[in-house]
């Protein structure tokens, strides 16, 4: 019974750990940086996911991403890394995701003699869709993230909303 029990076991985390599936991303994006006399900025982002684990519709794993909005006076590069959780329904080729990101942000706002720049701590909470147009090859239609850079001295909690391709390595 207990060898029955342990291949059950076994045959269920290999079929798991048999969905795994890394999607490598490009795309262009704009953020609002939400302060006095500065536009939005627009730039690109790139990132790697790896979804280690899935059940049937529903997929988890981590994502590395960075992004680099803006240059000169104005410019928020981040790298950050998250926990993210994929919904897959196989009926329909669109892919709705949620992410969590921790990592850092390299902040500049120049206004005039007012000057703010730091690398800091940052986090963003994030939600996308992506379309399947052809098999490994997805649109992802639409990526939104909040951002909140920590003890940059000024309250910086930039909104971006971007696309690009995904490239679904089997």
């Amino acid at each position: 019974m207990k060898r029955v029990l342990g291949v059950a076991v076994l045959m269920a985390v290999s079929c798991v750990v048999a969905q795994a599936q890394v999607g490598l991303y490009a795309g262009f994006g704009a953020s609002d940086f939400h302060q006095p006399n500065v536009n939005w900025q627009y730039g690109p982002m790139a990132g790697l996911y790896w979804n280690a684990l899935g059940v049937p519709f529903v997929k988890a794993g981590f994502d590395l991403r960075g992004d680099w909005m803006g240059r000169g006076d104005a410019q928020d590069d981040s790298y950050l890394i998250e926990p993210r959780v994929q919904i897959h329904p196989h009926v329909v080729p669109l892919m709705p995701y949620a992410e969590a990101l921790g990592g850092v942000s390299r902040v500049v706002i120049a206004q005039g003699s007012a000057r703010t720049a730091g690398t800091k701590f940052s986090y963003a909470l994030v939600a996308g869709l992506d379309l399947t147009i052809l098999p490994h090859i997805d649109w992802r239609v639409v990526d939104y993230s909040w951002q909140r850079v920590e003890n940059l001295g000024i309250g910086f909690q930039p909104t971006q909303i971007s696309t690009g391709l995904v490239v679904r390595l089997p």
